[in-house]
């Protein structure tokens, strides 16, 4: 199959990144593997992005967007719809983010089979305005009824989906089995980091991550170790500087990192803690239970579905959940390594990503 691909920010990744670009960056190598070509759109901002024309045998196409969060989204969907038309890239179109199902309407009109990963209910992230989450719900039916199939992450947003539209969709859950490499680099030393000596996060500065919540109840704990937060936005909004605020000599923001060393940060900390208001299935969440380290997650139906019983969980949105469990894996770190051994045998049982592109090319086959 000749497939095309938009929806998340770039291949590989960039600073920005988020769970669309980890998916994209294992699912579409793993498709070029399996013989079919892939034409991946990266997205280029004003002062950040990558050269590169291929990746692991992925064509890699880049066009220029605005710095306006969701406007940057729809300018560069609209780029790649009219390349993918207008060239006749591919035949199948892979395409990110529901919010994204308005080029749906062109891309089948000209002939092509299209395909929405929905990775949750977008408009009840905080992250967006009144006026962005109206759009979101109009675009959810657009997601429902205009595409040749709908894919879900999470078996959650999926029943939800289901509910509201009397459909059926399908389900295909990410991948957790990263490579680490067995050289840990420079990374821990650039950092001034030592194994198990601190906590992590790693994703997007945005409401909905709770950082807000992960913070102060790392602050209130009693713990002496470091946070350390990884990640950030090429367009800071007001929460990410505030976030960025509430740094202190044990609670550290070294930028953006990705590739082999976000996998050697995440397999060399001491817990990773995900404080998530809302999720879909998260793929950090399943590399972290992948690589064998402890997990705090939100007690969302989302992450309750991921780890199931091989993590600690708190109340969502409880600053004093959260500390009472950063003081729990503190004081029962044994119990903590037993039940992360538990989340690798699930994890590289039930998540794997050569499965997971396998389900795709039956998907993308049979609609």
């Amino acid at each position: 199959m000749r497939i095309a691909a938009f929806g998340f920010r770039s291949v590989p990744p960039t600073k920005g990144a988020a769970g669309a670009d980890k998916f994209a960056l294992e699912l579409f190598p793993r498709l070029v593997a399996k013989g079919h070509t892939v034409t991946a759109y990266n997205r280029r901002y004003k002062n950040v992005g990558i050269n590169v024309d291929e990746y692991k045998g992925v064509k890699i196409k880049t066009f220029y967007t605005i710095d306006k969060k969701g406007f940057d989204t729809l300018l560069h969907s609209l780029k790649c719809t009219w390349d993918i038309i207008v060239n006749d890239t591919a035949d199948v179109v892979h395409i990110q983010n529901g919010g994204n199902s308005i080029w749906a309407f062109p891309l089948r009109l000209f002939g092509k089979k299209v395909f929405i990963s929905q990775d949750g209910v977008d408009w009840k992230r905080d992250k967006w305005t009144w006026y962005a989450k109206a759009y979101l719900k109009f675009s959810s039916f657009v997601t429902a009824y205009i595409p040749n199939e709908v894919i879900f992450d999470n078996v959650i947003a999926k029943k939800l989906f289901e509910q509201k539209f009397n459909k059926q969709f399908k389900f295909i859950p990410f991948g957790s089995e990263v490579e680490v490499p067995a050289n840990n680099g420079d990374i821990l030393s650039k950092l001034n980091l030592k194994k198990g000596e601190y906590y992590l996060f790693v994703g997007r500065f945005i409401p909905d991550k709770g950082l807000h919540y992960l913070i102060p109840a790392f602050k209130n704990s009693i713990s002496n170790k470091k946070l350390v937060l990884i990640g950030g936005s090429p367009n800071p909004s007001p929460y990410e500087k505030e976030i960025r605020g509430m740094a202190s000599d044990n609670v550290l923001f070294p930028g953006y990192v990705y590739g082999d060393d976000t996998n050697i940060l995440m397999s060399n900390a001491y817990c990773y803690i995900q404080p998530s208001d809302v999720e879909g299935l998260s793929p950090v969440v399943l590399t972290v239970m992948g690589l064998n380290v402890p997990l705090i997650v939100s007690d969302i139906e989302e992450n309750q579905y991921a780890v199931q019983d091989t993590a600690l969980t708190f109340k969502k949105g409880s600053i004093d959940s959260l500390t009472q469990q950063i003081n729990c894996c503190e004081a029962n770190y044994d119990d903590m390594k037993a039940l992360a051994v538990k989340a690798r045998d699930r994890a590289l049982s039930v998540f794997n990503w050569d499965k997971v592109a396998d389900e795709h090319i039956r998907v993308f086959d049979e609609s």
